[in-house]
């Protein structure tokens, strides 16, 4: 059927005004007349679908937002009516599909119209149900399976399907490294020379208070360099996260390393990386009472860091990747700072631990020579000699 563009549009406004009335019946035969010829636009198929679910007509609806999503494939509206339909049938597989994508496409908007506000906020309470639901049936099927608390990984897994978790990976900032494992956090106990770091703790911690008690030899962590751009760290130049250096770019601070002759003694046994200018890197971190070291990425992944607790108040966390463990005092904790990660110190006291860096294990004999060149190359790169 033939319609002048005038004709269209008191058809439209037709619809629209029963629409708004709630006279579904009316609104469905004026949009009818509209889609029929032949030229009518996304929106004219969106009032039509409102039209046909009013009037509890769903294979109608959803042929009508199936034309909308053929030309707008993006259009939030559209997306979750057709989760609202699929929801009111109990069809929690496809309502979800529908509702996340629509809840994403509407996210992307600048202000919410209130009717697709009002959707996006049933869609919201939908999930939420939808997932308590599916966990209660897959709690059942774990339990009958004799399955009474899942494995850590496959926990996170659930995590990360129902949106809960975010999923975090490898992301140093200056050099990647192609295919290690993603691997956040390292047990200690697949490293012989940790269990001997931790049973000497009593002996490292009280070389440590000695230094602690005049606080001589103590800088900033976190520090500007002339020649390179900030980052724009929030503790650049703030002694609430402090350092206390044995090895720095791959020298030993003789002036500190005298101090604590047992630390130094125990940083033999770690697989440390020899790199000229670069490395062993080893130092005590000390994070003053109430100091969050914000979330960050280490430069690179071809290392992990390794944290002996020495001193330790309560309240001290470490989160690496999803996951936040205590620091516990004299207990390793061995992890791949290229995972994003933070810290925080919310005792009443400073928490000071032994910080040093390995080889990640996983790589051979070959790439850590290969790497070794590599890094004293661009250490190197310009620099006076």
């Amino acid at each position: 059927m033939q319609m002048t563009s005038t004709t269209m549009e008191d058809e439209a406004r037709r619809g629209i005004g029963a629409l708004q009335s709630g006279d579904f019946r009316t609104a469905r035969a004026a949009f009818d007349r509209v889609t029929q010829s032949g030229s009518a636009s996304p929106q004219a198929w969106l009032l039509l679908a409102q039209s046909c679910d009013g009037l509890d007509d769903r294979p109608a609806a959803l042929t009508a937002l199936d034309r909308v999503l053929a030309v707008d494939p993006s259009n939030p509206f559209a997306l979750l009516m057709k989760g609202d339909i699929y929801a009111r049938d109990g069809d929690d597989r496809a309502a979800v599909s529908f509702y996340r994508m629509g809840m994403r496409r509407a996210a992307e908007l600048e202000a919410l119209p209130g009717d697709l506000h009002q959707r996006a906020d049933r869609a919201h309470a939908f999930l939420q149900q939808a997932e308590d639901r599916f966990r209660k049936q897959l709690d059942d099927v774990l339990a009958s399976r004799g399955i009474s608390a899942p494995p850590r990984r496959f926990a996170q897994a659930m995590a990360i399907a129902a949106g809960q978790q975010p999923v975090f990976l490898q992301e140093p900032t200056n050099f990647y490294f192609p295919e290690l494992p993603q691997i956040p956090w390292y047990d200690p106990a697949q490293f012989p020379w940790a269990a001997k770091l931790e049973a000497a703790v009593p002996e490292m911690r009280a070389e440590i208070e000695a230094v602690l008690a005049g606080e001589q030899g103590l800088e900033p962590y976190v520090q500007a360099d002339e020649d390179r751009a900030s980052r724009g760290h929030s503790l650049l130049g703030d002694a609430r996260w402090s350092a206390f250096h044995l090895y720095k770019q791959g020298e030993r601070v003789e002036e500190n390393a005298s101090r604590c002759p047992r630390i130094m003694e125990l940083l033999d046994l770690p697989p440390i990386p020899r790199i000229a200018r670069r490395s062993p890197m080893a130092l005590i971190s000390i994070l003053k009472p109430g100091t969050h070291i914000p979330p960050h990425n280490g430069m690179l992944n071809t290392r992990l860091i390794c944290h002996i607790p020495l001193i330790v108040p309560p309240g001290c966390r470490l989160r690496v990747g999803a996951e936040i463990r205590d620091v516990v005092e004299g207990k390793a904790m061995i992890f791949d700072d290229s995972f994003e990660h933070e810290a925080w110190n919310d005792g009443d006291s400073a928490r000071a631990v032994l910080l040093f860096e390995i080889w990640r294990p996983e790589l051979d004999e070959d790439e850590r020579t290969a790497l070794t060149a590599m890094y004293e190359a661009v250490t190197g790169y310009g620099a006076d000699d």
